[in-house]
Formats: structure tokens, C-alpha cells, sequence
């Protein structure tokens, strides 16, 4: 498994409209083969930005199969004329997980 991060930086005064429409988004995203499970969460200290982490069954899930559909298409109409800059997106392995 592995993790993509992706820091959204959205356009002030637009958060509301960008949280509706990640709603939709998240339908499109969670219908894709290898995904597994995401996440958005929004910045205590800067309410425009926002880290989506998203858990794939490995990387090629990611960058071939969801960047390279038609739903990627749609994700990308929905989403990305919210962000500026545009997200810097990177993709992590476990190294070490420690539950309580």
C-alpha cells in the first residue's frame, strides 16, 4: 500500500464551493481500481488549506490508471480551477505504525 499526499492550497473565499464539489469528487476517486480509502482535511491555522490523503494498493494505481482515465477528466473539471498554486502531490511507504 502506499499514500498519496496532496497539499491544497484553495482559493480564499472559495472553500465552501470546493468542499461541495470534492463531495462529488470522492465518488469518482473511490470507483477506481487499486483505491483503498482517502481523506481531506482542512488546516487548523490556514482554513484555505487543505492535505487529501489518499491510500492506493501501490503506485501505478495512481499515476497510470487514475491520472490516465476518463474519470481523471472529471475529477481534474471539478476540482482543480479551485487551487492555486497547484497541489504538490508525493507518495509515501509505511516505514513504521504504532497503535494505542
Amino acid at each position: 500500500m502506499i499514500l498519496e499526499v496532496a497539499v491544497l492550497n484553495v482559493l480564499s473565499g472559495k472553500e465552501g464551493e470546493f468542499e461541495s464539489a470534492f463531495k462529488i469528487a470522492s465518488a469518482i476517486i473511490s470507483s477506481m481500481p487499486g483505491y483503498i480509502s482517502h481523506q481531506l482535511q482542512r488546516c487548523l491555522e490556514n482554513s484555505s488549506q487543505y492535505v487529501l490523503l489518499v491510500n492506493w494498493e501501490k503506485l501505478e494505481d495512481h499515476t497510470v490508471g487514475f491520472r490516465g482515465s476518463a474519470q481523471y477528466q472529471e475529477w481534474r473539471q471539478l476540482l482543480h480551477h479551485f487551487y492555486d498554486p497547484f497541489p504538490t502531490v508525493e507518495h509515501y511507504e509505511l516505514v513504521l505504525e504504532n497503535r494505542t
